[in-house]
C-alpha cells in the first residue's frame, strides 16, 4: 500500500496563491497516476489535476487550467499543486489520490473518484472575499 499525506491548506484571500504538497511512502509501482480532487460542502468531489509518474504528463479540469499547475518531484516522492489567482469558489477540501490501474489517469480526468482506491486524509483551503 501507500500513504499519502496532504499538506499547505490554509486560509488566503482572493488573488492570493497557495502551494499544496502530497508526500507519498510506503509501496509504489513503476507506473501509476497521482494527482487531485476537490470537494465544497454539499457539493459533488471533483477532479483538479493529475500528473503521471514516469513520463510525467499532466491534465487539468477546465475550471483551474491556466491557475493551478501540477509537478512532481522524483528524489522527495512528492507531488505539488501550486494554486495561483484564487477565487473563492475553489475553497473546498483538497485530496490527493493515486491509481496504480492501467490507465489510471483516465479515472481522474473523467471525474470517478470511486475508482480510485487510495487517498489522503485531505487539506483545506478556503479563499476569501
Amino acid at each position: 500500500q501507500v500513504q499519502l499525506v496532504e499538506s499547505g491548506g490554509g486560509l488566503v484571500q482572493a488573488g492570493g496563491s497557495l502551494r499544496l504538497s502530497c508526500a507519498a511512502s510506503g509501496r509504489t509501482f513503476s507506473s501509476y497516476a497521482i494527482g487531485w480532487f476537490r470537494q465544497a460542502p454539499g457539493k459533488e468531489r471533483e477532479f483538479v489535476a493529475v500528473i503521471n509518474w514516469s513520463g510525467g504528463s499532466t491534465y487539468y479540469a477546465e475550471s483551474v487550467k491556466g491557475r493551478f499547475t501540477i509537478s512532481r518531484d522524483n528524489a522527495k516522492n512528492t507531488v505539488y499543486l501550486q494554486m495561483n489567482s484564487l477565487k473563492p469558489e475553489d475553497t473546498a477540501a483538497y485530496y490527493c489520490a493515486v491509481s496504480y490501474a492501467t490507465g489510471g489517469s483516465y479515472y481522474f480526468t473523467a471525474n470517478l473518484p470511486q475508482s480510485i482506491n487510495y487517498w489522503g486524509k485531505g487539506t483545506m483551503v478556503t479563499v476569501s472575499s
